[in-house]
């Protein structure tokens, strides 16, 4: 229990009000071109910029750590077997169809490779329980079962499949665009929602500060001699999550494995 003199900070207290009209659905052509704001701390002035200005903007001492993880079409649209659903009447028999419908997997984070085993967010959720049988790609050439059921639509689920699994997820699997962009993804996606340092395949979300970057950007960075790093984290179930608690204290983040080489942390 908290003592007198402790505060619960609520998540109210960052709720803002902002209009959807201003949230934009797709990348400006010139990733540079996104808007930027300035905060001089000294003075606290605050100037409205542009991205392509942020070089200029460093300081002679500054570090910039980058982290190169790669976006995966992690979600995937398949159909359920509907061998663990409730039985159906037999005088409708259109709900035997439904109980084999249409399934939305997003992949968040793999457990483990032999076999090869996946926690992930299913829909619908509530119906889709264990030992349930999934399908996914035209001819089903990726099967899945799970194995484990969690809360708010948490399943394990173990893949198997006779080709490599990361080129089947490669031909048929789709971008999970964040939750604020209300549009279906396109394959221009695949790389626009990239950052374009991005090289260790593991995130199912893009670290989306980075978007901005190009390579005439990084080409100014290292002309002004600005000290730069490389690290991976990858971002995964935890951006997809909403909070359902009324304190902060009480949300419980999700793992996201890292890697911080030698050199990166000296």
């Amino acid at each position: 229990m908290p003592g007198p003199y402790n505060f619960w900070v609520q998540v109210s207290d960052f709720h803002y009000q902002l209009p959807q009209e201003l949230i934009a659905q797709e990348p400006l052509p010139d990733r540079s071109a996104s808007r930027l704001l300035h905060l001089e701390r000294a003075s606290g002035v605050l100037h409205d910029r542009c991205f392509r200005d942020f070089p200029e903007l460093l300081r002679p001492d500054d570090l910039v750590v980058f982290n190169n993880t790669r976006v995966f079409p992690a979600r995937l649209y398949g159909s359920r077997s509907g061998s663990k659903s409730q039985p159906v009447s037999p005088r409708n028999p259109a709900a035997r169809e439904f109980l084999k419908g249409r399934v939305e997997v997003l992949l968040t984070r793999q457990v483990s490779c032999e076999p090869n085993e996946w926690e992930c967010l299913v829909r619908p959720g509530r119906k889709i329980g264990i030992g349930e049988k999934l399908s996914f790609g035209d001819a089903g050439q990726l099967q899945g079962e799970v194995i484990e059921r969690g809360k708010f639509g948490q399943r394990r689920i173990r893949f198997s499949s006779s080709e490599d699994f990361f080129a089947l997820i490669q031909r048929f699997g789709h971008v999970p665009l964040p939750p604020y962009i209300d549009r279906e993804d396109n394959p221009e996606d695949r790389e626009r929602y990239q950052t374009i340092y991005a090289r260790e395949r593991g995130s199912v979300a893009a670290p989306t500060a980075g978007l901005h970057f190009t390579p005439e950007i990084l080409a100014r960075i290292r002309e002004r001699g600005i000290e730069t790093a490389e690290i991976t984290l990858h971002v995964g179930l935890g951006t997809f999550q909403p909070v359902r608690v009324e304190r902060v204290e009480d949300h419980k983040l999700h793992h996201e494995s890292y890697v911080i080489s030698t050199e990166a942390a000296d």
